[in-house]
């Protein structure tokens, strides 16, 4: 009986309290005394510090009423004197649990409701919420900021490289690379005049992702893969001795030109370094878009661009290592370290030239059974060229030297499964991606170049440009000394000249640069500043100079003939002769190598790759095919057909692109079955037919 006392009056209390409550938050919240008590739940009104089953609360300090002084010193007592009792009936304490649900009546549940009118103070007030409106239209422009830039650098690229087509035929002594600089640089000025962000400017991760992985693909696959290896010792040896020998050159003789104090400050060895190591490499896509221009012959073409791509390897190899050596301290290094460094060159170059093989063996397999559904073999030699591209940067490997073999073994095996209409597809898309990309690069460089924080320093800049010069012809000269001692074709001056004239700077150094960290590296503003004058003294003042140097020193230009079908005999003849001569003599020259490897390719990956692997000699019959389509378009010119001569071309497409309103031609196909025939079927509006049909 004392319990239930006890209990009733602590629910008293306990009801008394939140009436205080109550009124002081009326008085502090009067604007919310609209709301109703059935908007309020019960805990809501009863914070968790309030327990009814205690006899002091914890909020007893922050809730003493000024009002009812009386009152609350009139319940403090009861309580007190109740509360003292309690630890005598020890025993009696566990069958408490059973009447504490009563406790839980509707009466005190319907005394707190019916008390509450207004929330607990520890309870934000509750505004009421506006009525939303509707709108027609709700523009979200941070939603698609990022396709929203990538088309608006697209569109701006290709407008521009619509308007330098316009510009008058003298205007092409400039290159189109330098008209595309100058467009960035009129854009750059105006969205640093106007102060607009929006369009991102060039970043390390965008170029080498994004940029430039097509412009190295189409050049992989375009490459002639006979006189690519016929050079290749050439190539490498100017792609890593040359590079070697510009890095240390350059690094070194800036290094000591700073310690005369001609700077204004103290850079040390091992920055310098890395500075030369990225500027020190011939830029693929300048050389590319110069060279293409001026038609040099092939053979020097191939060296100079060939160098390009392997160049890119052997630098970044040597910047990782001079910033691992700068990171470890120069204090801190051993000769295991520079050993380690020079054993990771050859991890990545042929790690990277392995996995550009295999993604181009896995593409070949793949295009073997895709001629059920032809329309999409394109994105199997996209998508997987670039997955070759990536995986290879994954594993810290050269993802430009990946691209480039994966290109070329695309050329020699996936070409050869994937239809006609595949082969137009891949070309005209792989040409659209690498032109579109190499105006979006040049463009960047122009807008990059307007900006407030570059550090410029006169005698820095200039050796450095004197020294990219020099350093560069001295070592083409020592280097075409040692490669002519085991060349057939020997280098002669004026190939030298070019070589040496034509190692142009361009995106990949700028982006290398741009790679760099300036916490690190405190000169990385004044090293941008001065790759960007590297870059536009040799894309614009020798890009603008080598097209008259090369008329006037009458430098060979390439043919663009197609060689006839005895000059393809003769040259195999030719070929396996050579191999016979060098197996006789027991040399292991270019020509039993080849040999040798068409031998395991005739017998093991071909039958593996291929889906119809019957011809022997793929050359000789793909000549052989040419021929014949020109015999067919011959044959097609001389019917008594009426041809319109001003819209028909040269080509056989060009045949197919007649006015229809002549209705002098049906029909004209091409049915090549097993690719062992072509027939030409040509009908007039007579009834009448020719027929031409070449098997092979």
């Amino acid at each position: 009986m004392e319990l239930r006392c006890l209990f009733v009056l602590l629910l008293l209390v306990k009801v008394q309290l939140i009436g205080t409550i109550v009124l002081e938050a009326q008085s502090e919240f009067e604007d919310v005394t609209s709301i109703t008590p059935l908007d309020i739940l019960v805990p809501t009104v009863l914070p968790t510090s309030y327990d009814v089953f205690s006899t002091t609360t914890e909020a007893e300090p922050e809730t003493k009423p000024e009002a009812e002084p009386e009152t609350k010193s009139e319940a403090e007592p009861e309580t007190k004197l109740e509360a003292e009792p309690e630890p005598d009936p020890e025993p009696e304490a566990e069958p408490e649990p059973e009447p504490e649900p009563e406790a839980d009546l509707s009466i005190t549940d319907h005394e707190i409701i019916a008390s509450s009118s207004t929330v607990s103070p520890e309870i934000p007030a509750i505004v009421p919420k506006s009525p939303v409106k509707l709108s027609i239209v709700n523009p979200n422009l941070p939603r698609v900021a990022i396709p929203f830039v990538i088309a608006s650098w697209v569109f701006i690229s290709c407008f521009a490289k619509l308007g330098i087509s316009f510009l008058p035929s003298h205007a092409f002594i400039v290159p189109e690379s330098c008209w595309l600089i100058v467009s960035g640089i009129v854009l750059g000025t105006a969205l640093y005049i106007f102060d607009v962000t929006l369009l991102s400017p060039l970043s390390a991760a965008i170029f080498f992702f994004c940029m430039l992985p097509p412009v190295i693909l189409d050049a992989g696959y375009c490459m002639p893969n006979r006189l690519f290896f016929d050079h290749l010792g050439t190539i490498l040896l100017f792609a890593i001795a040359g590079t070697i020998f510009n890095t240390f050159t350059i690094g070194v003789s800036l290094w000591l030109f700073g310690l005369t104090g001609i700077y204004g400050f103290d850079i040390p060895l091992l920055e310098t370094l890395i500075f030369s190591a990225l500027i020190s490499a011939v830029d693929p896509v300048a050389v590319l878009t110069v060279f293409e221009e001026i038609n040099v012959d092939r053979v020097l073409y191939i060296i100079v661009f060939g160098e390009s791509l392997l160049n890119d390897a052997v630098s970044i190899v040597l910047y990782n290592m001079f910033n691992s050596f700068l990171s470890l301290g120069p204090e801190n290094i051993e000769y295991s370290d520079v050993l380690i460094g020079c054993t990771s060159f050859a991890v990545v170059a042929i790690g990277g030239t392995s996995i550009g093989i295999f993604w181009g063996f896995v593409t070949a397999i793949v295009t073997k059974f895709t001629y059920r559904t032809p329309t999409i073999e394109p994105v199997f030699i996209f998508v997987m060229s670039y997955l070759a591209y990536v995986n290879a940067e994954a594993l810290q490997m050269s993802g430009i030297l990946s691209i480039t073999f994966c290109g070329i073994t695309m050329k020699n095996y996936v070409e050869a499964n994937i239809s006609e209409s595949s082969q137009t597809t891949v070309r005209h898309t792989m040409k659209m991606l690498s032109h579109g990309s190499e105006a979006v690069i040049f463009l960047f460089l122009g807008v990059n170049t307007v900006h407030d924080k570059h550090q410029w320093n006169t005698p820095f800049i200039f050796l450095t440009v004197i020294f990219c010069t020099i350093y560069r012809g001295v070592g083409v000269i020592l280097l075409t000394e040692v490669a002519n001692r085991f060349r057939l074709h020997k280098l002669d001056w004026v190939e030298k000249f070019i070589m040496s004239y034509g190692g142009l700077r361009g995106a990949i150094a700028f982006a290398l640069v741009l790679s760099i960290d300036p916490k690190t590296i405190s000169f990385q503003p004044l090293f941008i500043t001065t790759t960007l004058s590297v870059v536009y003294f040799t894309v614009f003042f020798q890009g603008i100079t080598v097209k008259p140097l090369v008329n006037f020193l009458k430098v060979k230009r390439e043919e663009t003939r197609v060689k006839t079908m005895n000059e393809r005999t003769h040259e195999k003849m030719m070929d396996y002769t050579m191999a016979g001569i060098e197996d006789m003599l027991g040399m292991n020259g270019n020509y039993i190598l080849r040999n040798r490897f068409k031998l395991i390719d005739q017998r093991y990956i071909r039958p593996l790759l291929l889906r119809v692997h019957n011809a022997h000699e793929p050359k000789i019959l793909e000549t052989y095919s040419k021929l014949i389509m020109e015999d067919a378009v011959k044959f097609a010119h001389s019917n008594p057909i009426t041809w319109p001569s001003k819209r028909a071309g040269d080509s056989f497409v060009g045949l197919l692109r007649n006015d229809a309103s002549v209705q002098s031609l049906d029909s004209v196909r091409v049915d090549e079955e097993q690719r062992g025939g072509i027939e030409l079927t040509v009908k007039d509006s007579s009834r009448s037919s020719s027929t031409l049909t070449a098997e092979f």
